[in-house]
């Protein structure tokens, strides 16, 4: 190692030592541990999303076993951890070493070495009685310079303007950079094995209660016009090609339905390997997750190819809230499934204050929904928050002042 490179090691590991002594308390046991056993027991899904995106609670050290125990402390449930993002997975996974070159994502490589990040992430939630369920947070979506696309670019789909096709019809609603992003093509069968065979892997090897995708599992509306997917439309519509309009209602049909198949092929694996196993959906609402995304994810709990439901519902404004939560598909979902609300606790951009966290828990208590989840753990009680983390556990502790069991209760296929 030359010098250049030690001194960048060294600044690294004393930076990361500065800003966990920020952001997590010295005391391993949090002051406002209170005793579970003498708690009253609600039944509730109290969970949180943790992501590596605009977070180090997986690379700061003692990051995430300062995170499972202040989650448990505060009488939280639930953890849904990212397992797969931006072409790499967080995870030991010889079929991703074998489609890209690395066995897990390279910097969680570099700061635990050798170890298993989500053995130990399954190890630690076990101890404090957390269900865990591993979220596929960026489902089909990758980087485009990434390895995985550049060494398997015909498992891409595309529009008539190729990748940036997307841009077009979305403005308003395009977060997170998402246009950006090329989209592996989901009615691709070497596709479907990769990502079926990702999704194996956790169920097979690690003491997880299920899986959770989201709104990142579909296709965008004007993508399709790859190569495959003309032959294939092709093959099935007497040499026909697909219509240049892709909103096209027969042509959006085609396509959602070759996903739903995809989706049910999903269900049956895991199911096949631990019946129990819950397969958990975090999409947006009915509407715009078909319309934009081809997700037809109402037809999908139709067909029992969903044991939960947590809807994103990132709104501010109180009636948008309501009135988001209220949709029929919704409201039919509620007869079959727990369905619950996914609640913004805000981003670096956009930090939300506690009271209007307190004012949606409630809204979302009162509608009999099974519960929330937080997005996400870096806005729970962390740095980027208007107040300060010592105030906004205190809230969550009134807010969670009894033990909540999950109310998912599956049976055998």
């Amino acid at each position: 190692m030359n010098s250049v490179l030690r001194r960048f090691f060294v600044y690294f590991l004393c930076l990361g030592f500065v800003i966990s002594l920020t952001i997590f308390p010295i005391s391993a046991n949090p002051s406002y541990t209170q005793n579970s056993n003498s708690l009253p027991v609600t039944t509730e899904i109290r969970g949180v999303w943790l992501t590596n995106v605009a977070s180090g609670v997986f690379y700061i050290p003692w990051g995430i076993e300062r995170a499972i125990n202040q989650l448990a402390a505060l009488n939280f449930n639930t953890i849904y951890p990212v397992v797969w993002n931006r072409g790499y997975t967080f995870y030991k996974s010889p079929l991703a070493k074998k489609n890209t070159g690395s066995d897990s994502q390279p910097l969680l490589n570099f700061i635990h070495g050798k170890n298993d990040f989500l053995a130990k992430l399954v190890k630690l939630a076990r101890s404090k009685n957390l269900t865990i369920m591993p979220w596929f947070e960026y489902g089909l979506m990758t980087p485009p310079d990434s390895a995985l696309a550049k060494l398997h670019p015909d498992w891409l789909t595309i529009g008539q303007k190729g990748v940036e096709s997307i841009s077009e019809n979305l403005i308003e609603d395009m977060i997170n950079g998402v246009y950006k992003q090329a989209w592996l093509n989901p009615l691709h069968p070497e596709v479907q094995n990769f990502i079926r065979g990702l999704i194996l892997e956790v169920i097979k090897n690690y003491n997880v209660d299920g899986i959770q995708i989201d709104d990142h599992f579909g296709m965008p509306v004007q993508f399709g016009y790859d190569a495959f997917t003309i032959q294939l439309y092709q093959k099935e519509h007497q040499g026909k090609t697909p219509p240049i309009n892709p909103f096209d209602p027969k042509w959006m049909r085609w396509r959602a339905n070759k996903i739903t198949a995809f989706m049910d092929s999903i269900f049956k694996s895991v199911k096949a390997i631990k019946p129990y196993a819950k397969i958990s959906l975090s999409p947006n609402s009915q509407y715009f997750a078909y319309k934009y995304y081809l997700q037809d994810w109402e037809n999908w709990v139709k067909k029992d190819l969903i044991d939960e439901l947590i809807l994103q519902v990132y709104r501010s404004e109180k009636n948008s809230f309501i009135q988001e939560m209220s949709k029929p598909a919704i409201k039919s979902a509620m007869k079959k499934i727990p369905v619950a609300i996914g609640i913004s606790t805000g981003n670096l951009l956009r930090p939300v204050d506690i009271d209007q966290v307190k004012e949606q828990v409630k809204i979302v208590r009162n509608q009999k929904f099974a519960g929330f989840s937080f997005f996400y753990w870096e806005s729970l009680w962390g740095y980027i928050i208007p107040e300060s983390p010592y105030q906004r556990r205190q809230a969550f502790l009134k807010m969670f002042d009894t033990q909540a069991l999950r109310p998912l209760k599956l049976k055998k296929l």
